[in-house]
């Protein structure tokens, strides 16, 4: 079992760096507050239209998961949080193959519907958040 593991070592590289990655600009966003101001620059499309774009709030979202408040996070950015679960448990899909020794392939197979419905959800939340109807998805 012992030899197994040290097999996987190399295979867990890209996956454990991509960990290392994400880790570290979570952990930079944790420790420098977006909630501050003068920290980080503003969204240039809410500066210029005056409108939230798919990722207003996304740091402030990812300050409050880095802090357990899940709550505050959702409030800022649902879509954000929706996409850091996505990117926790695709890694954990990819990390699991490399110990396994099996290629990585995504869970799903990707179609040409499948970017049109992203794109369509992305144009949608944003709409959505820019009228009353969706003012508690502002950040």
């Amino acid at each position: 079992m012992r030899h197994r593991l040290l097999g996987a070592v190399p295979r867990l590289a890209a996956p454990l760096g991509t960990l290392a990655v994400a880790g570290a600009a979570f952990g930079y966003v944790a420790a420098v507050d977006p909630n501050q101001p003068g920290h980080y620059p503003a969204c240039p499309f809410l500066a210029v239209t005056g409108l939230y774009c798919p990722g207003c709030g996304g740091l402030r979202s990812a300050h409050a998961v880095a802090h357990g408040d899940l709550v505050t996070a959702l409030g800022a950015n649902a879509l954000a949080v929706l996409l850091f679960a996505g990117f926790v448990l695709g890694w954990l899909h990819w990390s699991a193959r490399a110990v396994r020794a099996r290629a990585y392939s995504f869970p799903v197979r990707l179609r040409a519907w499948h970017g049109w419905a992203a794109g369509a959800l992305l144009v949608l939340f944003t709409v959505v958040r820019n009228t009353p109807l969706g003012s508690g998805l502002t950040p």
